[in-house]
């Protein structure tokens, strides 16, 4: 597989985390009880949007900037999934399989942050 078609799977991938992300606010009307549905649902729905950002980067340090950002917003959903259980908004099966994506894509932005980083360190 080459890098180009990695990347488009990956964006679909990303869509198709966030569109889990939607359905598990609106499924369990989430949205209708506060705050961290709606900072889960914006952290979520961002990972697919930067990625896609990032694959159109103008330059590498633009695409290593926005890689790492990806990581972030990774561990701010896996936050809010968290809270949300914590406060007994949802109970962890029903937020598991989200969770579980979430850390696989945050294991697959960290190794390619560590590659970008290793090879192209930020000055």
């Amino acid at each position: 597989m080459t890098n180009k078609e990695f990347a488009k799977q990956q964006e679909k991938r990303t869509q198709k985390f966030a569109a889990a992300v939607v359905l598990l606010s609106v499924k369990h009307d989430i949205p209708q009880r506060g705050e961290p549905s709606i900072k889960l649902t914006d952290a979520g729905t961002s990972i697919g949007a930067n990625y896609l950002k990032a694959n159109r980067a103008r330059s590498r340090a633009d695409f290593r900037n926005k890689m790492h950002l990806l990581k972030a917003e990774c561990a701010e959903t896996q936050y809010w999934l968290e809270v949300i259980v914590d406060a007994k908004m949802l109970g962890w099966d029903v937020v598991k399989p989200v969770y579980e994506e979430c850390s696989e894509l945050l294991g697959i932005f960290t190794s390619a942050n560590e590659e970008l980083d290793k090879s192209n360190p930020p000055r």
